[in-house]
């Protein structure tokens, strides 16, 4: 006799097989991205911060946030501390959680994308395979790396966390910049050396590429 435990495997077993990828169909919307694009008077992209803890990247991506915003242009923040709180609270900071955690985070900034925002993303995002994966994502010109520059010195002087006092008394492994790796960008759109620029001068430099190559349109200051 088949007993109870049998008929909820055999179940579970049919559920799983009407959920493998032959059964799921993308479905279109009725309203497009080039409807929401038209309505927004802006052109999507995503503003993607890369750098080593301390070097800025929050703080700059808040500030040209600000002034978009004041500009009248739909955005969005995701910040990397925050989201790891929420949708990648499970992660580690394996190599292999780090890759996650950015394909995950790719895949929300391309909705976004989708959604017809400019979409701020300030994460560390330490490996150049990652941050391809994020561009391969969505159009050429939506994609625009922003290197937040500064030195291991300058990050460990400054460390708003007390990330590398932690590193030193080896409270936290696998720190990028000390025992993981952070590969510098190749081709990044823009460059930012905070070492040399005010923050105030550095989201202005944001902007002004933003409007050089009509990302913002009709918005107006």
């Amino acid at each position: 006799m088949e007993t109870n435990k049998q008929k909820l495997m055999d179940i579970n077993t049919e559920i799983i097989l009407d959920l493998v990828p032959n059964n799921i169909i993308w479905c279109d919307n009725h309203i497009t991205k080039a409807d929401r694009v038209k309505q927004l008077s802006q052109n999507p992209c995503i503003l993607w911060f890369t750098g080593l803890s301390g070097s800025g990247k929050s703080t700059i991506a808040n500030t040209v946030e600000s002034k978009l915003y004041k500009m009248g242009a739909k955005t969005y923040l995701l910040d990397g501390d925050n989201i790891r709180h929420g949708l990648n609270k499970d992660l580690g900071f394996s190599e292999k959680d780090r890759t996650e955690n950015i394909r995950r985070i790719s895949e929300v900034a391309k909705l976004f994308v989708d959604s017809g925002s400019i979409v701020l993303v300030a994460f560390i995002s330490p490996f150049q395979r990652d941050r391809e994966l994020a561009r391969n994502l969505v159009k050429e010109d939506e994609f625009i790396e922003i290197f937040i520059d500064a030195s291991l010195e300058i990050c460990e002087q400054r460390d708003p966390k007390g990330l590398y006092k932690k590193v030193k008394e080896r409270k936290i492994k696998d720190f990028t910049g000390i025992d993981s790796p952070y590969e510098v960008p190749i081709n990044s759109e823009i460059h930012l050396k905070t070492n040399e620029l005010t923050i105030e001068q550095a989201s202005e430099e944001v902007i002004n590429y933003l409007k050089r190559f009509n990302y913002l349109k009709d918005l107006k200051e």
